[in-house]
């Protein structure tokens, strides 16, 4: 089996590497029917995150179970089923209320930039869909399995209700999409903030109200000016920068709400800064497995479509391509087909 390997900085190979197999009793094989370059694997691709050299790629992933391990009960070979990028049990105290993400017997899902993934735990992990949904649903339901449930933690964390002005900070598919919950948990105004027109069309589609192109210390003025002075009560962080972590908070109104899901590279807090702005802050690792059952029914139903967030559509052979368009900033987000 040939799948997408890291060796160094922007040497991303498509290689052979091992078929995968059950190891234990929990597994799951599947076989994808779909997957994609996430915005975080391009901070070891670029050499800015340490990784352990050769290193499989991908977390995102969809497709048809071939094959389970002998305690797996929740799912069964021939159907359909959405993971998210950490496997859980979905039963632990920290599952339980919530936080999949940390469950106590967690394991990264890696590797799915190929034909065939592993996925431990995978009675906590996978959901599997009522039926085989039809080909136009695939990018929708990819989506689902991480960039979506990230962007819908954002607006989650932030305590994004009905009528709430919110910022969202960063325009890549986790930000547009944290645009896209924002809309349907009922935000009254949605201000994001980006500098590239075909981003902005698609935040506008995805129910954005205002834009802003400024950044930094400007970008902070014009979110005051647009609200009079006061900040947004919602702020979705979503890139994981110093910068996109200060504009954030300064974004805020006085007691406030500020999430962050952006995997953060660099960034530290002034505690006396933080200490006067009343902002409640809240993040880490999105949870995705809580909100996959709610989701997934809003694909179905055609309520949502978060696929439209990918914008190149590659053969899984040319993955090196996806990472080099996303990279560059020629694509949001690179969808793979196997």
């Amino acid at each position: 089996m040939k799948g997408a390997v890291l060796y160094g900085p922007r040497d991303l190979r498509f290689v052979e590497r091992e078929t995968p197999t059950i190891v234990a009793p929990t597994d799951a094989v599947v076989r994808l029917a779909a997957t994609c370059v996430c915005g975080s694997d391009l901070w070891p691709y670029r050499g800015i995150q340490a990784t352990t050299q050769p290193a499989p790629m991908g977390h995102e992933y969809c497709g048809i179970v071939e094959e389970v391990g002998s305690s797996v009960r929740s799912v069964k070979p021939g159907q359909f089923v959405i993971g998210s990028f950490f496997a859980s049990d979905n039963t632990c105290p920290n599952c339980q209320i919530g936080y999949q993400t940390s469950c106590q017997h967690r394991e990264f899902v890696i590797g799915a930039q190929a034909p065939l993934l592993r996925v431990p735990l995978a009675d906590g992990t996978l959901v599997a869909t009522p039926e085989i949904p039809p080909a136009h649903l695939i990018p929708d339901l990819l989506a689902v399995s991480d960039v979506l449930g990230t962007g819908w933690f954002a607006a989650d964390a932030a305590n994004v209700t009905p009528g709430s002005v919110v910022v969202v900070v960063g325009d890549g598919a986790v930000g547009l999409l944290g645009v896209l919950a924002a809309r349907e948990r009922g935000a009254g105004r949605i201000i994001a903030m980006s500098r590239h027109s075909t981003r902005q069309r698609l935040a506008r589609d995805y129910g954005a109200t205002d834009i802003v192109t400024e950044r930094g210390d400007d970008g902070v003025a014009q979110i005051l000016e647009l609200t009079q002075g006061v900040g947004a009560d919602c702020v979705l962080e979503c890139v994981g920068t110093q910068e996109s972590m200060q504009q954030a908070i300064r974004s805020a109104r006085r007691g406030g709400y500020v999430s962050y899901v952006g995997v953060p590279h660099g960034v530290e807090f002034k505690g006396e800064e933080l200490f006067y702005t009343h902002v409640h802050l809240h993040g880490g690792p999105a949870p995705v497995r809580r909100y996959l059952p709610k989701l997934i029914d809003l694909v179905l139903d055609g309520r949502i479509n978060p696929g439209k967030v990918f914008d190149l559509t590659l053969p899984l052979e040319q993955v090196a391509e996806g990472y080099r368009a996303m990279d560059e900033r020629r694509a949001i987000k690179t969808l793979l087909r196997p």
